[in-house]
């Protein structure tokens, strides 16, 4: 490989005080005290459980199908877990019809919800470019193409010369195939977070931090008691959002969720000076073949890997101390997909490094979702393992507005996409993959 370029450099040198893994119980950037809330709801129309962007966007939907008798119990702070720290970059296309649906629907609501609420969501989008290098990849981007013809969405192959006056600083030397998303970009997870939460409570939920829940139990009627430390709540529906606690919700109702959490790793370069000369915002990219992905941040770049290499965390359960901690930066573990990114935008070999995330996530065995009622009931409703590219597909559920549903099923479909009988996922998640 040679000498590695100053990124790497520079970063070998450096102490690792910076991003330590944090001890279990240890918080980081949370309020030590929370002012004494009033006494706590003993009845609502659903639960949901998890403040993250996910749990927030679906109690957000649900307030707007007209159900306000809802409430949000986070364990913490809203963000904690795996919401605060992603890079969150948002596109529209996937290979699961029903995924690209959902995230061409919420590249459309961020705006919106800004004037809804008034909560700024930290929208860019200056548009994606997607490469090609191999056959199979060309394929696939052709594929998405097609369906994004057929469902009108912004989604179409450009040529090098249109591709290089999109992003200048990109070397396309070996690259067969380029796709153009006008509409990609990035937010601000927290940002958007907060605006779901917003336009929930101006709609009539309740959202409850530092309340966790400590159990669940499903009554004769097939209704539940959700108990926490400052009271019950008796409820028709339970929706477990949990993230990276989504496991030990999903067992106390005796629900085995496979999931696993992993540590997942970007960076932040320094300003790099072409960046900083651009007039304008530099398009994301993503190179599957070179398993990577890349965009501006300030005035740098962000690169992340899709890692190969993958470190478990957290095998035998998430501590509950966990929130806003990080683990130590590993960047050896991911300098393939970096070099490769050094080779595609050269004027990134010469940066320094602003700062390493390398934080959890959390994966099923197959990356699909779970999105599905659990085992033995369907009023304990789990979406869990949402898909990466963690904003691309906060709108969870949004396509229930424009269905008509009454009851229960306004739940099911916010949760579901399109129904109780069609998945939100690729394929079929029902009761036999919980047990």
């Amino acid at each position: 490989m040679g000498n590695p370029p100053a990124l790497f450099r520079e970063r070998r040198g450096m102490s690792r005080r910076g991003n330590q893994r944090a001890a279990p119980g240890r918080r980081v950037n949370v309020s030590e005290t929370v002012a004494k809330a009033p006494p706590m709801r003993t009845h609502a129309q659903a639960v949901v459980i998890g403040g993250g962007v996910i749990g927030c966007s679906i109690l957000y939907h649900l307030t707007k199908l007209g159900w306000t008798d809802v409430v949000l119990l986070e364990r913490d702070e809203l963000t904690s877990g795996s919401t605060w720290h992603a890079a969150a970059n948002i596109h529209g296309l996937h290979d699961s019809t029903n995924i690209s649906r959902i995230q061409h629907y919420t590249m459309g609501l961020y705006k919106e919800l800004e004037q809804e609420t008034g909560q700024g969501c930290g929208v860019f989008q200056p548009g994606s470019l997607y490469l090609a290098q191999t056959e199979a990849r060309d394929h696939q981007l052709r594929l998405q193409a097609a369906k994004a013809k057929l469902y009108g969405m912004n989604f179409h192959e450009v040529s090098r010369d249109e591709a290089e006056r999109l992003h200048p600083l990109v070397d396309f030397n070996g690259v067969r195939c380029i796709m153009w998303e006008p509409d990609g970009g990035n937010v601000d997870p927290s940002g958007v977070t907060n605006a779901y939460a917003t336009g929930a409570r101006q709609n009539g939920a309740e959202i409850i931090r530092f309340c966790p829940v400590t159990g669940t139990e499903q009554q004769a009627d097939g209704t539940w008691i959700v108990r926490t430390e400052q009271g019950d709540i008796a409820t028709p529906w339970v929706v477990n959002v949990a993230g990276l606690w989504g496991r030990e919700v999903a067992a106390l109702a005796g629900v085995d969720l496979p999931l696993q959490p992993t540590e997942h790793q970007y960076f932040v370069t320094d300003t790099i000076a072409e960046v900083a000369a651009m007039d304008r915002r530099l398009p994301s990219v993503a190179d599957r073949d070179g398993e990577y992905y890349l965009r501006q941040e300030g005035q740098g770049l962000l690169v992340g890997a899709y890692e190969k290499d993958v470190r478990f965390w957290a095998e035998d359960g998430t501590p509950q101390g966990f929130g806003h901690e990080l683990f130590a930066d590993d960047l050896e573990r991911i300098e393939d997909n970096m070099m490769r990114a050094i080779e595609r935008v050269p004027v990134m070999g010469t940066a320094g490094i602003k700062r390493v995330i390398n934080g959890p996530m959390i994966w099923s065995p197959d990356l699909e979702c779970f999105v599905w009622p659990g085992a033995g009931t369907d009023r304990l409703l789990l979406l869990q393992r949402y898909h990466s590219g963690l904003l691309a597909i906060r709108g969870y559920g949004a396509v229930g507005g424009r269905v008509d549903c009454r009851g229960g099923n306004q739940v099911r479909h916010v949760c579901l996409g399109y129904g109780p009988v069609r998945p939100v996922g690729g394929q079929s998640i029902h009761e036999g993959a919980c047990r």
